[in-house]
């Protein structure tokens, strides 16, 4: 889809409540006061009009954290997606374009939105966090002036229309990235403000590079974090074509970086830390670490770790 056809796909689905799945939904428009504040904005409650819950858990869980992510994909088909019966992949709140914030489900609930592998535990990190999409389709590939995204054929914009996307330094293969609205940037910001303060969240981001790589220690900031935090691959969102000075309003920086062990080159492994992950903290190589710890190394299925508590030792 053409980024100039966006605003009236999003219209669409304001007159007509259907997803691209023809679920039907009901708007109930709500205003939340940020606590603490004089401040106040406007969600929309986005329900089933069947009633459906099945695609969240109705479990109350303590957050610990807002994780961001980008769809990937157009509203229509994004609300589709996160409402699939049974499937129990979604977010409390999708942000479109227009600056529209969709509620699906209160944020003291939760379902799975961090992906098989996720760095901590899918189930743990998903219980723990608050997910928010942004309706963005992310990635983009230059074919000639025209900027594609990842489904065959979908021009987005050519090259000249500068406004719809960002050129970075190469990112997990990628360099161009759509990007987000000034609407979406002043919604999420004002989300931000009101769960951090409703939920006694840190209104604190990691520091760059840190932003950008998976670990333990980002996956599990207590802060504001993205998905790309706890993946290791395969996911491009919140990357480096996301302006963060447009949410930076009041934030700390805490750095989260490589443990110092002073003269002791060993290490206690901490559950749920993937071999990938305990190398990437401490900046070593795999086949180093498991050259090192080769008495050690356990084997479960297809994967290979370390037990939890374990002590191992971390190469030079």
């Amino acid at each position: 889809m053409k980024a100039t056809a966006i605003p009236a796909h999003e219209d669409r689905f304001v007159r007509s409540g259907e997803d691209s799945a023809k679920k039907s939904f009901v708007f109930t428009p709500k205003t939340l006061d940020i606590p603490g504040t004089d401040e106040s904005f406007e969600v929309i409650e986005c329900k089933p009009e069947t009633g459906d819950k099945s695609f969240y858990y109705e479990e109350e869980t303590p957050k610990e954290r807002i994780t961001i992510h980008f769809t990937a994909g157009y509203l229509k088909g994004d609300i589709a997606a996160l409402t699939t019966p049974d499937n129990h992949v979604s977010v409390p709140y999708v942000i479109a374009r227009n600056g529209n914030i969709y509620e699906l489900f209160d944020p003291t609930l939760w379902s799975y939105h961090l992906g098989k592998g996720a760095l901590g535990g899918n189930t743990t990190g998903s219980k723990a966090s608050i997910g928010i999409e942004l309706s963005n389709i992310g990635p983009l590939t230059l074919t000639g002036n025209e900027l594609e995204t990842s489904y065959a054929g979908d021009i987005y914009c050519s090259l000249d229309e500068s406004e719809f996307y960002v050129e970075t330094e190469e990112f997990r293969g990628r360099t161009y990235f759509a990007t987000h609205t000034d609407a979406q940037y002043n919604s999420l910001l004002q989300l931000l403000k009101y769960l951090t303060a409703r939920f006694d969240i840190p209104y604190a981001f990691l520091p760059e590079p840190q932003r950008y790589e998976p670990s333990l220690e980002a996956a599990q900031f207590k802060g504001i974090n993205t998905h790309i935090n706890s993946r290791e691959s395969g996911k491009w969102d919140i990357g480096p074509g996301f302006d963060w000075d447009r949410i930076a309003e009041g934030a700390e920086i805490v750095d989260v970086s490589v443990p110092d062990l002073g003269d002791n080159t060993n290490y206690v492994v901490q559950a749920g830390e993937s071999l990938t992950a305990i190398a990437n903290k401490f900046n070593v190589t795999v086949d180093a670490l498991k050259a090192a710890n080769e008495s050690k190394l356990q084997t479960w299925g297809s994967v290979q770790g370390f037990n939890a508590d374990e002590e191992i030792e971390i190469p030079s």
